[in-house]
C-alpha cells in the first residue's frame, strides 16, 4: 500500500483521507479554520449543529474554563437549516473533505423533516445530536431514552439516503444498551462520546458560572471515560464507531483506534491549536510506520486485554 494511502478509511460508505475528523462545534462550517490548516487535508468536517430555525443560543455566560477541559452551554446556537444549505453549503462543498452536518431537532417529526432537507448534493452524511431536550415529551433528552432514540433514528432513515451517524450520550445508565438499540433501528456509524453534563460556581458571587446553570464538559477531563465507552460498544455492535472526548494528541488518537473506533473526531483541542486534526493525524502516519502497519485499519480493536 502506498504511503498516501496508509490512512485512508472508509465509514458507512464515506471515503476519508484521513481517519480524524472535527468535532461538531468546535470547528464551525470548517471555512473559520482555513487560515490554519488545508481544509482538504483532513478526513471531514463535521459542522457545528444545525436546527430547522435559526437559534441565538442561550443568554449569559456560554463558556467557561474547568481544570483539563471546559465547559459550554453555546444552545446551538445557528443560522438554521435554510440558511446552511443557500449560503454555507456552497461554499464549503468545494474542498474534498467529506461534509457532515450534525442535526438537532425537537420532536422526532422535526428530526425527518431537517432530514429530507438535507438529502442534497454536497452533504455527505447526517450526524443525529440526541442529545437535546426533546419538547414534545417534556424535556426529556432523546439520547438518554431508547424508545426516543430509535423513533429518532427511524425517522431520519426513512427521510434520507445519506449515511446516518447517532452522536451517542454519555449520560445514561447504560451506553451499550442505548448504542445496540440505535444499531437495530438503522444507524449506519456511532460517534460517541458526546459532552457529559457539569457546572461551575463563582464562591464570591455564589452563583452559577454558566448562564444555563449546567454545561457540556468536554476536554482531556473526559478521554478516560469516553475512551472505556468506546471500548465496550466495540465489543457489541458491528456497526464503525467514531471515537471523540478530550482527543489531543496522535497518542490520544490511537488509544481510541486501539479500543475498537474506526475514526476519531479531534474537539476542544481545536480552541487550543486549529491545526491539531492534521498534526494528529500526521502523528498516527508516523506511528504506522514505526510499527510497519500498512494501514490504519490494522489497527482498529487491537487492544491486548488480559482474560
Amino acid at each position: 500500500m502506498k504511503q498516501k494511502d496508509m490512512l485512508t478509511v472508509e465509514i458507512a460508505g464515506i471515503k476519508m483521507k484521513t481517519p480524524v475528523m472535527t468535532g461538531s462545534g468546535t470547528f464551525g462550517f470548517g471555512e473559520e479554520y482555513a487560515d490554519f490548516l488545508d481544509l482538504n487535508e483532513i478526513g471531514a468536517i463535521v459542522v457545528k449543529g444545525t436546527t430547522l430555525l435559526p437559534r441565538s443560543g442561550n443568554p449569559g455566560v456560554r463558556i467557561a474554563e474547568t481544570p483539563s477541559g471546559m465547559l459550554n452551554c453555546i444552545g446551538l446556537e445557528n443560522p438554521g437549516v435554510d440558511y446552511f444549505l443557500s449560503d454555507i453549503l456552497p461554499r464549503i462543498k468545494q474542498y474534498r473533505a467529506p461534509i457532515i452536518v450534525n442535526m438537532s431537532g425537537s420532536s422526532v417529526e422535526e428530526y425527518g423533516v431537517l432530514a429530507k432537507r438535507l438529502d442534497v448534493d454536497g452533504v455527505a452524511a447526517v450526524e443525529l445530536n440526541i442529545s437535546c431536550p426533546n419538547v414534545r415529551e417534556g424535556g426529556i433528552a432523546f439520547g438518554t431514552n431508547r424508545d426516543s432514540a430509535t423513533a429518532v433514528v427511524r425517522e431520519v432513515k426513512a427521510n434520507t439516503k445519506k449515511p446516518v451517524i447517532v452522536k451517542l450520550s454519555p449520560n445514561v445508565t447504560d451506553i451499550v444498551d442505548m448504542a445496540l438499540a440505535v444499531e437495530a433501528a438503522g444507524a449506519d456509524a456511532i460517534s460517541m462520546i458526546n459532552t457529559l453534563i457539569g457546572m461551575a460556581i463563582d464562591i464570591k458571587t455564589q452563583r452559577p458560572i454558566l448562564g444555563n446553570v449546567i454545561g457540556g464538559l468536554s476536554g482531556p477531563a473526559v478521554k478516560p471515560v469516553a475512551l472505556r465507552m468506546v471500548w465496550q460498544v466495540s465489543q457489541a455492535v458491528k456497526i464503525p464507531i467514531i471515537g471523540m472526548g478530550g482527543i489531543a494528541s496522535s497518542e490520544d488518537a490511537i488509544e481510541f483506534l486501539l479500543a475498537g473506533a474506526s475514526a476519531v473526531a479531534v474537539g476542544t483541542a481545536n480552541f487550543v491549536n486549529p491545526a491539531i486534526a492534521k498534526e494528529v493525524a500526521d502523528g498516527i502516519q508516523e506511528y504506522l510506520k514505526d510499527h510497519q502497519l500498512s494501514n490504519v485499519k490494522e489497527l482498529v480493536g487491537q487492544l491486548k486485554v488480559n482474560k
